[in-house]
């Protein structure tokens, strides 16, 4: 590759289009660093790793919710939404953590949870005071019970994390709560509770913020008209018709045309991506509009095996799906919700779903068999190394960068996440797994998280995955995230691709607008690159001659006449 590429500047990163093709470094606020020693990270503790953040390349932080929280859901009970946790710092910290970010080129998305507020929010507990009838209890969706006494549940409708989604209060009544009975669902007809998220919105703007991650944006509006339905009539509700009476209903995009109004007030535009998971890519396009909120999640690899078919074939679809809303695709392969990839791909194919018994993994309806934990890693890193390498924004999760794995081994008395303990199926273990604190040192009480334990439990395998041991190790799993993220702005260009055939089902092949092309084999045959190995820049495993080994992916660059 010559120098003249390699110190190529693509668009201006303070642009309105920043985010189409951004690499999003995803932190998960109290599991990324402790600066004060209680064994919760909080936003002193981001401040104090901005220089790793910058060294690893990134383009924007999305923070998982910061706010003042009981923590019945990992922060997304929201108690107060315009403010930081105590336990996480102050609103000054956060104005310290952003001007640090931005002075390195760092863009700030921070979490919006509009569905449902935290049972401590200020106007629940009015509610709640306030009894039957009243204005408070109309911004939230409360019912009378049925039966003789009102004392079974309006409907029999089940919650995301098991058992019923209504909770009845001491006065009789019930309300909704899609999610923990601790986090009951706003009303989204009420001229009150639209105003206040947009007011919410502005005050994180106007200290800084260049964007928002919107949770369950497909379920904020209802229609909750009686007669209700009961579980097996709903179930039974197409959902693609937008009338659907609790999930993605065209309605919602009303909310989202009026935020978009005040996201394009500001210099540059404020911007938001969606998580809808919604159920046609028609369904999903008209959160990613230019009109609404301008990008949605594609959680499509998050269930996928590592396999070429699977691979391209949602590659494809996406990219189509981009190219008709105007809007850039996401990548994703982890975060706070799921398995980590690294474990994925080291068991069964099985679209990775999988549970701990003992020492073990078990497949969900496969065979009992241990997690392959280095074939696992290659396979990350190839599908990372190829990831990185499309169009769209790449949406990285932390820990991933140091090839870390799913952690299975915490008792049930350790554990935190609602769907462990309410039968959810969130990959059999809850979701923990993924939020165990970072390792930063090979060593010390926490691996250099903080100066305590740590608030889950670390496993003595995340010595060997601490930065410090694999910072100066040009093999490590940080060290190929780190020069892929280095080369990756250089050679981002356009927002296509171009497949080249291999002969071979199991290697994908592409080129984009300017030559550079991205080779993942899939198989378990090494493939021969020939004369284009003269012109690899990266690999996730190191070639042999000419030769790709399998589950490896390389990155080659234009540098010759034959480009």
């Amino acid at each position: 590759m010559t120098d003249s590429l390699l110190t190529e500047i693509r668009e201006d990163d303070t642009t309105a289009a920043w985010w189409r093709q951004a690499a999003v470094y995803q932190i998960y606020p109290r599991s990324f660093a402790d600066a004060n020693g209680d064994g919760i990270g909080d936003i002193p503790g981001i401040l104090s790793r901005v220089d790793y953040l910058a060294e690893l390349g990134i383009d924007a932080v999305w923070l998982s919710p910061f706010y003042p929280s009981a923590l019945a859901d990992g922060g997304y009970d929201v108690a107060d939404y315009r403010d930081v946790d105590p336990r996480l710092g102050t609103l000054a910290d956060f104005d310290a953590m952003v001007e640090a970010l931005h002075a390195r080129g760092i863009h700030v998305v921070v979490d919006i949870v509009p569905n449902h507020s935290s049972d401590q929010h200020e106007w629940f507990q009015e509610a709640l005071a306030a009894g039957r009838g009243s204005a408070e209890r109309e911004r939230y969706i409360f019912r009378e019970g049925v039966g003789a006494d009102g004392s079974e549940p309006p409907t029999d409708w089940v919650s995301v994390f098991g058992g019923s989604a209504w909770e009845r209060v001491e006065d009789g009544q019930w309300y909704l709560h899609n999610f923990a009975k601790e986090q009951p669902d706003f009303n989204w007809d009420h001229p009150e509770v639209r105003a206040d998220f947009l007011e919410t919105l502005r005050f994180w703007s106007d200290r800084g913020v260049d964007g928002f991650r919107i949770d369950v944006a497909h379920m904020l509006t209802k229609d909750l008209s009686e007669p209700l339905p009961s579980r097996d009539e709903l179930d039974a509700i197409d959902r693609t018709s937008g009338s659907h009476p609790l999930i993605d209903r065209d309605d919602v995009h009303e909310i989202y045309a009026e935020w978009r109004q005040l996201f394009n007030s500001y210099d540059p535009p404020r911007t938001a991506v969606a998580e809808a998971w919604v159920d046609t890519p028609e369904r999903r396009a008209r959160y990613a509009s230019a009109e609404g909120l301008g990008q949605a999640f594609n959680f499509d690899l998050l269930v996928a095996d590592f396999d070429a078919a699977q691979f391209r074939e949602i590659i494809v679809d996406n990219l189509e799906q981009a190219q008709r809303t105007g809007s850039s695709t996401t990548w994703v392969l982890s975060n706070h919700d799921v398995t980590r990839h690294a474990t994925r791909y080291g068991l069964a194919p099985l679209q990775g779903r999988a549970v701990k018994q003992g020492a073990e993994w078990v497949a969900a309806g496969g065979p009992v068999e241990l997690l392959d934990r280095d074939r696992g890693l290659r396979r990350a890193n190839a599908a990372s190394l190829l990831l990185l390498g499309l169009p769209g924004s790449a949406y990285l999760y932390q820990g991933e960068e140091l090839g870390l794995h799913e952690v299975a081994e915490i008792r049930p008395e350790d554990r935190q996440d609602p769907a462990f303990f309410r039968g959810a199926e969130f990959d059999g273990l809850g979701r923990d797994g993924c939020r165990v604190p970072l390792p930063w040192t090979a060593d010390g009480v926490s691996f250099g998280f903080g100066s305590a334990p740590a608030h889950l439990p670390q496993p003595d395998w995340f010595a060997a995955h601490a930065v410090d041991a694999q910072a100066s190790d040009p093999s490590s799993t940080l060290s190929l995230y780190r020069e892929a993220l280095r080369l990756r702005h250089p050679l981002q260009t356009g927002e296509t691709l171009e497949w080249i055939e291999t002969g071979r089902a199991d290697v994908l092949r592409f080129a984009r607008p300017n030559g550079w092309q991205v080779v993942t084999n899939f198989g378990s045959e090494p493939f021969d690159l020939g004369e284009d190995a003269a012109d690899v820049v990266l690999t996730s495993r190191a070639l042999e001659g000419s030769t790709l080994a399998a589950e490896t992916t390389a990155w080659i660059a234009p540098g010759s006449d034959r480009h």
